[in-house]
């Protein structure tokens, strides 16, 4: 485990602190998702802005949490990797409705 993972257990243990990443969550998976498709794809940010027409620099401000992407803009980089964006809102208490 690396030395991030590690910290992040430890700051998770305090509520206070595991409230605002879960309250964060969603933006942190965009951003995991992002970064891990661009991967598979073999495809460089510069890759990906020239496909897409975003900045490079925006398109690393997004995959360092520092931006909040509208969906306009997700479609167009899932496009931009040859994929589709899907949205879905989810039961947030599996099982009750």
């Amino acid at each position: 485990m690396n030395d991030f993972r590690k910290q992040l257990e430890k700051k998770l243990q305090d509520p206070e602190y595991k409230a605002k990443w879960d309250a964060h969550e969603p933006v942190y998976q965009v951003i995991k998702t992002l970064i891990e498709a661009r991967k598979k794809k073999n495809v460089t940010q510069k890759q990906l802005a020239e496909r897409t027409g975003i900045t490079q620099p925006d398109i690393s401000r997004l995959e360092n949490g520092r931006g909040n992407p509208s969906l306009r803009t997700l479609n167009n980089l899932a496009r931009g990797l040859g994929m589709v964006l899907k949205v879905e809102f989810v039961d947030a208490k599996p099982g009750k409705k």
